[in-house]
């Protein structure tokens, strides 16, 4: 079934970078469904990539098993569902990264509620 609209419709976004602290960026793991969407975070353009891996993942999957588990050099990261390679030492801006991108991340071997046996 799809949606069509009446009418075309004409107003301004009202989700645009300047109503926000700071440029939002959307972060996924895949495979671990504890996590049922990516989290929305408004992170400055300047982070260095490697310390939204140290800094902030932890705070948001820490507390999942597999999370200790990772081994950061083996994970395969995506943007706008393509296979991407982020430089940890470059900001979140260098990597190319602006509001309401969509970044994910495959951590092989650990597959959440996939690899477990109960």
């Amino acid at each position: 079934m799809s949606v069509a609209a009446v009418k075309e419709y004409r107003f301004p976004p009202q989700d645009t970078v300047d109503k926000f602290p700071a440029p939002l960026l959307y972060i996924g793991w895949d495979d671990h469904l504890m996590f049922c969407a990516p989290f929305c975070l408004p992170l400055p353009p300047s982070m260095p990539f490697g310390a939204l891996i140290k800094d902030v993942l932890p705070g948001l999957y820490g507390y999942h098993p597999d999370f200790a588990k990772i081994d950061w050099a083996q994970v395969q990261w995506f943007k706008s569902g393509q296979p991407w390679q982020p430089d940890p030492a470059k900001s979140l801006a260098d990597n190319g990264l602006k509001h309401k991108d969509a970044i994910r991340f495959r951590t092989p071997g650990l597959t959440g509620i996939k690899g477990s046996h109960h």
